[in-house]
């Protein structure tokens, strides 16, 4: 691929590092804030990115120009507004946040000053990782020398609009993905979801009219301002538009990430570029967005990673990183440590997550260590079905949580009952 068919990563992966801002200008950089700041209006480039069918990176693929448009545009409203970039990237098997923020920081930066100017905020927050260490020093090198040049501050390039972006690192709690939990966690207050409405764009931080997107969704409209929607949607070899930060982690030859054109299909993604399984390993299943995600089994892996497919397959695109479970790992196991994730993490707010997924933990806790009893399959797929649908609790949290494991009580059937009937893990004994 060209750098014109992969821009999110055309600069990443530098001999020096990440680019300055003089470099990062040479190879293309800072035309967008340019276009838009002075021969576009706001509503125009949120008109473009709608065009563009750019939507949400972060998992929930939600239109990025329509989020934009609920922010309300009455004279009263654009005292005071916020942009924030979700940079909390804590999905397990999820790491194409930390490619961008580590190797290009001034993209980032760029998409938040045009995302800022579309909606007319003129505060920018990244809600960092906390352990994503290298990425903090980063962006603040990247952050104070953009404003000391000129690109952030008041006034920029002589438009009126300004715009300031300061970094937040996080204290390191999974809920704080989920934008309104992110937004009481800015205000310093315990990080939990909200109800709706009002919707962030309306009401979000310091009950502020606010737009949280994801960092990959900021770092596309750099590109999207300079070459035009067409170009972006182009880009995409599906129904969907532009590249996509794809991913592979597990028993593969090469786990990475790519950006690759959105469509891509998963067989290319996982032998193409990740190099298939190591020697002395079968694909058997494969969670094709995140651990959030049902599993896909290893007769779908030509399906191809765009939102519509995915859904179809019986799954989502989520995050677009896939984690493989190969025939030699348990998948009891392997459940069991997502569960124990999503239990730990739970924020507590509403009592069928806080007290449903540390029951479904116990559960597989005992069916792996050999004490689980035949109609604990009961009280998981009870859990599953009352905990899986969104709606029963404050956020998708629970929902998110009963993916894997509703399709890995079907997909895995024959491995509970083994564990069940021999007291025991059947891999860890012939192992």
């Amino acid at each position: 691929m060209t750098a014109s068919e992969r821009p999110l990563t055309a600069m990443i992966g530098l001999p020096d590092g990440p680019p300055d801002c003089a470099a990062y200008g040479r190879a293309g950089g800072w035309q967008a804030v340019r276009r838009a700041l002075r021969d576009m209006t706001p509503d125009a480039v949120i008109d473009l990115v709608t065009a563009s069918k750019l939507r949400g990176r972060g998992g929930a693929g939600f239109g990025t120009g329509q989020k934009w448009s609920f922010v309300p545009k009455d004279p009263a409203a654009t005292r005071r507004k916020y942009l924030i970039a979700n940079a909390d990237e804590m999905e397990p098997g999820t790491f194409k946040d930390r490619l961008l923020l580590e190797g290009n920081p001034l993209q980032l930066i760029e998409g938040m000053i045009v995302a800022g100017y579309a909606i007319q905020a003129g505060h920018g927050v990244i809600f960092l990782r906390g352990e994503y260490h290298l990425a903090l020093d980063r962006l603040n090198q990247a952050i104070a020398e953009a404003h000391e040049v000129g690109w952030l501050g008041d006034n920029i390039l002589g438009s009126g609009f300004g715009f300031e972006i300061h970094v937040h690192a996080s204290g390191g709690r999974y809920i704080c993905g989920e934008e309104t939990a992110l937004l009481t966690a800015l205000e310093g207050r315990r990080a939990q979801p909200r109800s709706k409405p009002p919707f962030p764009q309306v009401g979000g931080l310091w009950g502020a009219p606010s737009v949280v997107n994801n960092v990959e969704t900021l770092c596309n409209l750099p590109h999207i301002v300079t070459n035009g929607a067409d170009w972006f949607r182009a880009l995409g070899i599906g129904p969907d538009s532009g590249t996509k930060i794809y991913g592979v982690s597990g028993r593969v030859r090469r786990p990475g990430a790519w950006e690759l054109p959105m469509g891509t299909p998963l067989r290319e993604i996982v032998e193409h570029h990740a190099g298939g399984l190591r020697d002395g390993y079968r694909l058997r299943a494969l969670l094709p967005g995140g651990a959030s995600t049902a599993f896909l089994d290893a007769g779908q892996i030509d399906v191809a990673m765009e939102y519509g497919a995915v859904e179809k397959a019986g799954s989502r695109l989520g995050t677009g990183l896939a984690i493989l479970l190969d025939d030699r790992t348990c998948p009891v196991g392997m459940l069991h440590n997502l569960e124990h994730f999503f239990a730990q993490e739970s924020c507590g707010w509403c009592t069928p997550c806080r007290d449903g997924l540390p029951w479904v933990e116990r559960l597989l806790q005992a069916i792996e260590s050999g004490t689980g009893q035949p109609d604990d399959l009961d009280r998981l797929h009870d859990h599953a079905r009352l905990l899986g649908p969104m709606g029963r609790t404050f956020c998708a949290h629970a929902p998110g949580a009963m993916a894997p494991l509703a399709s890995g009580l079907n997909l895995f059937r024959e491995d509970f009952e083994a564990h069940i009937r021999q007291r025991r893990c059947p891999l860890h004994a012939t192992a």
